[in-house]
C-alpha cells in the first residue's frame, strides 16, 4: 500500500516540477484554435517579409527588372518580352504585384514593431518613474502625456511628418511621439499600486537604491498589461502608417508599404484595375487581424479575469 502511494507522489511531484510557468504559458496560449489560427497566420506574414528578397519574383525597387510595357497588366497575365507571368497583375509602373506586396508588407511590419518597441521602452520608463517617486516628477510626466492624449493620434503625426518630411526613420519618430503616452499612464497606474506592496518595502528597508527598486524589482510586475497594449499597438502602428502612406505623408514612393501601394491603385479603381489597390489591402488586412487574434489571446492568458466566455 505504501509503495503505490510513494509512487504516486512522487510522479505529482515530477509533474508539478515539469510544469514551469513557460510550459503553462504555452499550454494556456494555444488553448484557442483562434489563437493557434492567428500565431500560424502572423508567423507565415512575417516569414514572407523577411524572406521578401529570397521568394519574390523580381525586386520592384530595381528598375533594370522593371519594364514600363508591363504596365498594369491583369493577375495571371505574361509580360510581352520576358515572358514572366504576374500572378496579381502588375501596378502602373509595371511592377509585380506580388513583389511589391512582400517588400511593402516588409516595411510595414518593420516601422510598426520598431516604433511599437521604442514606444514602450520609453512610455514604460517614464510610467514607471512616475509612479514610484510621485510628486513633480509625476505631475510634469502626466501633464505632458495628457496633453498629447487630448490630440487625436493621426492629427499628432500628420502635423510632425508635414514638417519634417516622409521617410521610414520619420514615420517611426512620429509613431513613437503618439504611442508613448499610453504606456506611460499604464506602468504609472500598475506602479502606484505595486508601490505600497511588501516586498517594495523591504526593498527600500535594505537599502537598495531607487532605480534599482524600480527596474529590478517594480518593472517585472508592471510589465504583462503592457505587453498586451504593445501587441494592439503593432497593429495599430501598420495602420496608422498605411493611412499616412495613402495620404502621401508617410513613406515616399521609392519604399512604398502597403498603403502607398493602396494609393498607387486608388486612381485606378473605377476603370477595372481592382488588383492594384485589393491585394494590398487584403493583406494590409489579414495582418491586423492575426496581430489583434494574438493579442487577444495573450490577453486572456496574462489575465484570466478577462477571459472572453
Amino acid at each position: 500500500m505504501t509503495a503505490p502511494l510513494n509512487a504516486h507522489i512522487e510522479n505529482a511531484a515530477t509533474a508539478a516540477a515539469a510544469d514551469t510557468p513557460w510550459r503553462r504559458f504555452v499550454r494556456d496560449y494555444f488553448a484557442s484554435r483562434v489563437a493557434l489560427f492567428g500565431t500560424v497566420l502572423l508567423l507565415a506574414l512575417v516569414l514572407a517579409a523577411v524572406f521578401a528578397p529570397l521568394i519574390a519574383p523580381q525586386n520592384p525597387y530595381d528598375l533594370s527588372q522593371i519594364d514600363i510595357m508591363d504596365s498594369r497588366l491583369e493577375p495571371g497575365q505574361q509580360a510581352m518580352e520576358s515572358g514572366m507571368t504576374y500572378l496579381l497583375g502588375t501596378d502602373e509602373q509595371g511592377r509585380d504585384m506580388l513583389s511589391a506586396i512582400l517588400y511593402g508588407l516588409r516595411i510595414s511590419i518593420l516601422v510598426g514593431l520598431s516604433s511599437t518597441v521604442i514606444a514602450l521602452a520609453l512610455g514604460l520608463t517614464l510610467g514607471l518613474l512616475a509612479g514610484y517617486f510621485g510628486g513633480r516628477i509625476d505631475a510634469l510626466i502626466m501633464r505632458i502625456a495628457d496633453i498629447q492624449l487630448s490630440f487625436p493620434p493621426i492629427l499628432v503625426a500628420l502635423i510632425l511628418l508635414a514638417l519634417s518630411g516622409p521617410g521610414v526613420g520619420k514615420i517611426i519618430i512620429a509613431l513613437v511621439a503618439v504611442q508613448w503616452a499610453y504606456y506611460a499612464r499604464t506602468a504609472r497606474s500598475a506602479a502606484l499600486v505595486e508601490r505600497g506592496r511588501e516586498y517594495i518595502e523591504a526593498a527600500s528597508g535594505l537599502g537598495l537604491s531607487p532605480l534599482r527598486i524600480v527596474f529590478r524589482h517594480l518593472l517585472p510586475n508592471c510589465l504583462p498589461p503592457l505587453i498586451v497594449i504593445a501587441a494592439l499597438q503593432v497593429a495599430s502602428a501598420i495602420s496608422l502608417e498605411a493611412t499616412l502612406s495613402f495620404l502621401g505623408l508617410g513613406l515616399p514612393v521609392t519604399e512604398p508599404s502597403l498603403g502607398l501601394l493602396i494609393a498607387n491603385g486608388f486612381d485606378y479603381m473605377m476603370s477595372g484595375k481592382y488588383w492594384i489597390s485589393l491585394f494590398p489591402g487584403l493583406v494590409l488586412l489579414l495582418t491586423v487581424v492575426a496581430i489583434n487574434l494574438v493579442a487577444d489571446q495573450l490577453r486572456d492568458v496574462l489575465n484570466p479575469r478577462l477571459q472572453t466566455q
